[in-house]
């Protein structure tokens, strides 16, 4: 069973629907014990960041989020989520991030003839190749929704997009696992990531 977490989170329902499409059981939820015991956990979202943390903490969910990752239960974040593994964001100043992982969010650059936020289809390159990407071709295309990027530590760094800037587009470390794009908008490509990510024990 997937657990997708429930902190008042935009794009909650289309994960959801991803997931049952793959045949597996899905449930939303923001209680302890269900997330605790799900097989996989994925933190999705769109939104702001300082607003997003305020959620987590309110509900509770950085405990259980952090007991998750030490559990080495799968776990992923996706656009948001991925953004609030991290210490901060410029988005929020001031705001803590769950700190999972090292590395810093920060404004996509304005550049002649690119819009923020970013939105659209962008191709990917593997410096590594992670698990979340078995069986996917380099420059397959998936699609972005975000005026935030990630610059991480690069061990951890397994895809990388251009949009005016060099944009770190999943990482990877242990049972964590997040991207910037959104699988579950990216047809059969992200299909085929979710589906690998559900197998990773």
């Amino acid at each position: 069973m997937v657990a997708i977490i429930d902190y008042d989170a935009g794009n909650i329902k289309s994960v959801e629907k991803a997931i049952l499409s793959l045949g597996e059981k899905a449930v939303i939820t923001r209680d302890r014990d269900e997330i605790l015991a799900a097989d996989h956990v994925i933190l999705p979202g769109v939104g702001a960041f300082g607003d997003a943390m305020e959620k987590i903490r309110n509900y509770g969910l950085e405990e259980v989020i952090a007991e998750v990752i030490h559990r080495n239960t799968p776990f992923l974040g996706i656009c948001l989520g991925l953004q609030l593994l991290f210490e901060s964001s410029e988005e929020s100043v001031g705001v803590k991030g769950l700190g999972v992982l090292k590395g810093k969010i920060v404004r996509i650059p304005d550049d002649a003839g690119l819009k923020v936020p970013h939105i659209g289809w962008n191709s990917l390159e593997f410096p590594k190749k992670g698990r979340l990407f078995e069986g996917i071709s380099e420059n397959s295309y998936v699609y972005f929704v975000h005026s935030y990027y990630l610059q991480a530590e690069e061990d951890i760094v397994v895809a990388t997009t251009e949009y005016a800037t060099h944009i770190h587009a999943s990482v990877e470390k242990g049972n964590v696992f997040a991207c910037q794009f959104h699988p579950e908008k990216s047809s059969e490509v992200g299909l085929k990531i979710l589906e690998n990510f559900i197998h990773i024990q």
